[in-house]
């Protein structure tokens, strides 16, 4: 069969890598606002319209923010997070309803297919959950919920879900930040002990109702406080 030659990625396409690279890692962080146009180019020794192109490339993606008089500001790591927060972030309790959702289904199939690793990182982010809530340290309290509820996602071993939790993660792990309180809600702590017991125990059903009734009762605090 025959081939065409490989052709080289078009100079725009190929700066818009470098700037959505710097997204990616951190260089450039959700909300920062990233150097100016005359920077950049002079930066990478391009025309200042290839870099402007570039930008408009990942503006359009919902990845930066273009704002009039003031700059551009990363808006979001990829496209998927990048068209949810486009014109406005999603009610709370839709993003925990999606939750809940994709959650439920990593559980089912992480009873079945949790390795004896997968179960040791759920119990470490449970410890670090609870040592970071006894220390009162609210971020890394968030930062362990987050782990916690990632392993479950990769506990169930479907790619896709893997995939699709990662393309929102910012959103999630917001939701955690705007639902972590101290005290805790005894009951939202027990339904993680529940959760991770239930993938031990290899029993499906009662891994999707911990992990329904978790975000339920998520929910039913926001909804009652």
């Amino acid at each position: 069969m025959l081939r065409g030659p490989v052709r080289q990625a078009p100079l725009v396409v190929q700066v818009a890598g470098q700037f959505r690279a710097l997204v990616e890692s951190g260089a450039w962080a959700v909300g920062a606002k990233i150097p100016g146009e005359n920077h950049l180019a002079d930066q990478l020794g391009v025309s200042r319209g290839t870099v402007r192109e570039a930008l408009r490339a990942l503006s359009l993606a919902g990845i930066l923010e273009p704002r009039v008089g003031d700059g551009t500001y990363v808006r979001a790591t990829n496209e998927i997070t990048g068209v949810l927060v486009r014109d406005e972030l999603p009610a709370l309790t839709h993003v925990l309803d999606a939750r809940a959702g994709l959650e439920a289904a990593a559980a089912r199939l992480a009873a079945y297919h949790a390795t004896p690793g997968d179960l040791a990182e759920l119990e470490t982010a449970l410890a670090g959950r609870a040592q970071a809530y006894a220390a009162r340290d609210l971020a890394g309290y968030v930062a362990a919920d987050a782990a916690f509820h990632r392993g479950v996602i990769k506990a169930g071993a479907n790619p896709l879900l893997i995939r699709l939790f990662d393309a929102v993660a910012e959103v999630v792990d917001q939701s955690i930040a705007d639902t972590a309180v101290f005290p805790e809600d005894p009951v939202v702590r027990d339904s993680h002990a529940a959760l991770l017991d239930a993938l031990r125990q290899r029993d499906a059903d009662r891994a999707v109702a911990a992990a329904y009734g978790l975000i339920e009762r998520v929910k039913t605090t926001l909804e009652n406080p």
